[in-house]
C-alpha cells in the first residue's frame, strides 16, 4: 500500500503532529494516494509509532483545511477537488529538457549589467551551529533568546482585539507604536532626539545602506570608506559605480583632515570600528562634524555594536552632537535581539527620510507588520530592557573569558580588543595565512572568520582574523583557544622547517 511512503524520522524541533501533517502534506500534493484511503489511524500509528490521538488529529485538522475528507465505515480520503488538479511530475519536465536542449533560452551570463555574487563575502559556514568552537560574529547562542517573552508578544499581537492593527499592513508606513518604541527606548539612550517623520525602519543595517546607496550613489559621487571595513557597504556602493576612497583608521577611529577632501559621504562605526573594534574618542568625533560642516560632506554612521555594549557608561551616538543635519544614522536590533527578525531603523533629515519611504514602497513597501508589532510590545512590556542587561552580564562574562584565553593561548599574535565589542580582531604571524589556519581550524571543530576581505587594496594583509563569540558557548571558550593557539604554533613551525629545509 502506501506504508513505504510514510518513513518519516521523527524529530525533536517541532511536535509529532506538525512533521506528520508536513509529510501527508506533501504526499497529497504529489497524488500519492490517488483515489485509494489512507492508512488507518490505528495502522498509521503503528508506522510512525505514536499514538493514535496523534494521527487522528492531524487526519482531523486536514480534513477542517479541506484536504481530507472523512467517509464513514471507509476512512479518509484525499478531497475529490485535489484530485482534479493536473499536474505535470518534475521528472517528466526534466527529462524532457535532458532530452532536447532549449537553443532559444536566454544567456544570462551575457544579459546581466552586474554581477553581485563575484563579490567577495566572508563565506558563512551555514552548519556553524554544528561546530563545537563557533568562534563567529553575528549570530547568537539560540538558548539566550527570550522565546517565553517573545511568544507572549505574539499571543497579544494576534489576539482578536488586536489583530486589525497590523494585518492589512500600513502601505508605505510603519507600525507608529514601534517607531514610538523606538524613539523613547532606544534612540534616547543614544543621546538622539528624533521627530517621528525622520525616522525609517528598515531591514536591519544592511538593508539601510542599500536603500541610502540606491538614493545618494552615481559616478559623480565619491564614498569614504573605512579601511580595513564593512565589505558589504563597499559592495552596494559598487553597484552604484560610485567612486570609493580607503581611509585610514588608527587607536581613536577613522583619521579626519586631508584623506576627507574628496569625499561626498564619509562613512564611520564610531561605537566600534567594523572590524578593529577602536571606539572614536570625542575628541574625533567632534572634529568630524566640524570637518563635514567645513568640507560639505555627509557622515553616515553605523551605531555597530552599540545595542548590547556592556561598558557602564558607553559614548552617545555620534548622531548626537550634530547639530547641522549632516549625520545620517543607522541601527538595528540585531545584535541585541536577533538577526532572524530583521528590524532596523534610520534617523535622518524629514526630506531625505521621504525620498528613502517612497523607495523603499518601491522595493518593499515595508517591514513584516507583524515583526513591527511584536517588536512594539517586546520593547514597551520591558522585556527589551530585560534582555539587554542580561545579555550585558552574559558578554562581558564571554568577553573576558575571550581575553584571557587569547592572551594565554594566542601568544604571538596582534591582538585588537576593545570592552564592549562582539568581536576580537587579531593579526596572525605574517608566516600564516589567514585561510590557511581556518581550513585546519574546521578540522579541529573550530570555525574562524578570515579577515582577508575586510581590506579594500589588492595587496591587503592576508594574516588577520576575527574571533566573535556571542554564538559560543561560555565554557569552551578557552578549550576552543587553546586548541587554536595549538594549531597556530604548528603553522609556524612548519613554516620555519619549510624555509630552513
Amino acid at each position: 500500500m502506501v506504508d513505504f511512503l510514510m518513513n518519516i524520522e521523527l524529530h525533536q524541533n517541532s511536535t509529532y503532529q506538525q512533521q506528520i501533517r508536513e509529510k501527508l502534506v506533501e504526499l497529497i500534493e504529489q497524488d500519492a494516494f490517488g483515489d485509494k484511503a489512507l492508512p488507518s489511524g490505528r495502522k498509521m500509528a503503528q508506522l510512525l509509532k505514536v499514538s493514535r490521538n496523534t494521527v487522528v488529529l492531524v487526519y482531523e485538522s486536514l480534513v477542517d483545511e479541506g484536504f481530507l475528507i472523512a467517509r464513514k465505515r471507509s476512512g479518509f480520503f484525499v478531497h475529490p477537488d485535489l484530485l482534479m488538479v493536473q499536474r505535470l511530475p518534475n521528472s517528466v519536465q526534466k527529462n524532457h529538457l535532458a532530452e532536447t536542449p532549449n537553443l532559444n533560452q536566454p544567456n544570462w551570463s551575457k544579459r546581466l549589467q552586474k554581477h553581485p555574487s563575484q563579490l567577495s563575502t566572508l563565506n558563512k559556514d551555514e552548519n556553524w551551529s554544528k561546530y563545537p568552537y563557533p568562534f563567529i560574529y553575528g549570530h547568537i547562542d539560540v538558548s539566550e533568546f527570550p522565546l517565553y517573552q517573545w511568544r507572549e508578544c505574539s499571543r497579544i499581537a494576534e489576539s482578536k482585539g488586536k489583530l486589525h492593527e497590523w494585518v492589512e499592513g500600513y502601505i508605505d508606513m510603519d507600525d507608529p507604536q514601534l517607531v514610538s518604541q523606538i524613539r523613547q527606548q532606544i534612540l534616547s539612550k543614544r543621546g538622539i532626539s528624533a521627530d517621528p517623520d525622520e525616522i525609517l525602519i528598515t531591514l536591519g543595517t544592511q538593508n539601510s545602506l542599500f536603500l541610502l546607496t540606491s538614493l545618494l550613489a552615481d559616478k559623480s559621487v565619491t564614498f569614504g570608506v573605512e579601511n580595513p571595513g564593512y565589505a558589504n557597504l563597499r559592495h552596494v556602493i559598487s553597484l552604484c559605480d560610485s567612486p570609493m576612497k580607503a581611509l585610514e583608521v588608527d587607536h581613536q577611529g577613522l583619521k579626519v583632515g586631508e584623506q576627507l577632501n574628496d569625499c561626498d559621504y564619509v562613512c564611520v562605526t564610531p561605537s566600534h570600528q567594523y572590524p578593529s573594534t577602536v571606539t572614536m574618542s570625542i575628541e574625533r568625533r567632534k572634529a568630524l562634524l566640524e570637518q563635514a560642516s567645513k568640507d560639505d560632506f555627509i557622515v553616515i554612521e553605523d551605531d555597530y555594536e552599540s545595542e548590547v555594549n556592556f561598558i557602564e557608561k558607553p559614548l552617545p551616538a555620534l548622531k548626537s552632537y550634530d547639530q547641522d543635519g549632516r549625520v545620517i544614522y543607522t541601527g538595528s536590533l540585531s545584535k541585541s535581539l536577533t538577526p532572524g527578525i530583521r528590524i532596523g531603523y534610520m534617523v535622518a533629515d524629514r526630506s531625505l527620510i521621504t525620498e528613502l519611504r517612497t523607495l523603499r514602497t518601491l522595493h518593499y513597501r515595508h517591514p513584516p507588520s507583524n515583526n513591527q508589532r511584536i517588536t512594539a510590545l517586546f520593547i514597551s512590556q520591558g522585556y527589551y530592557d530585560s534582555h539587554v542587561r542580561r545579555m550585558r552580564r552574559t558578554y562581558e562574562k564571554k568577553w573576558l573569558q575571550m581575553q584571557q584565553g587569547i592572551e594565554q593561548y594566542l601568544l604571538n599574535c596582534e591582538i585588537h580588543s576593545t570592552p564592549g565589542s562582539f568581536c576580537f580582531w587579531i593579526g596572525l604571524p605574517k608566516t600564516i595565512t589567514s585561510h590557511k589556519l581556518r581550513e585546519v581550524a574546521a578540522q579541529q571543530g573550530i570555525l574562524i572568520e578570515s579577515g582577508d576581505t575586510l581590506f579594500m587594496q589588492q595587496d591587503a594583509p592576508k594574516n588577520y582574523i576575527r574571533l566573535g563569540f556571542s554564538a559560543i558557548n561560555i565554557d569552551k571558550i578557552l578549550q576552543g583557544l587553546a586548541i587554536l593557539g595549538g594549531l597556530i604554533a604548528q603553522l609556524e613551525r612548519k613554516a620555519l622547517n619549510d624555509k630552513t629545509a
